[in-house]
């Protein structure tokens, strides 16, 4: 992932929310979960890292309350700006992604 692929404009983002984009590879693809605090946008890979689901409970629809993202299938909770496990029955974080803002487009960086 060295080019600096577009992912959205910042406005797709709702502050305080998230969406998820799907990123194309090799392999056919993955989801990550784009969410936005102001001008920051914080990307991780779609999966809780305790069995592997997607930590929305419909595509695209995050639960997300006081700066972090709950897992919809098990409860496991993070934090929105670093993707560090808070609670649930996972060991570790969420995989990050570098992104950046280029004027209002959010790219891979």
């Amino acid at each position: 992932m060295a080019d600096s692929r577009l992912l959205c404009v910042l406005a797709d983002i709702p502050d305080g929310g998230a969406i998820s984009r799907h990123v194309e590879s090799a392999t056919g693809g993955f989801q990550i979960i784009l969410m936005r605090r102001g001008r920051q946008v914080f990307a991780y890979h779609n999966e809780c890292p305790h069995q592997g689901r997607h930590l929305d409970y419909v595509p695209g629809k995050f639960l997300i309350k006081n700066a972090q993202i709950i897992c919809a299938a098990h409860g496991a909770t993070f934090a929105v700006e670093s993707g560090s496990r808070i609670s649930g029955p996972c060991s570790s974080g969420l995989v990050r992604f570098p992104v950046q803002l280029e004027g209002d487009e959010v790219r891979l960086a």
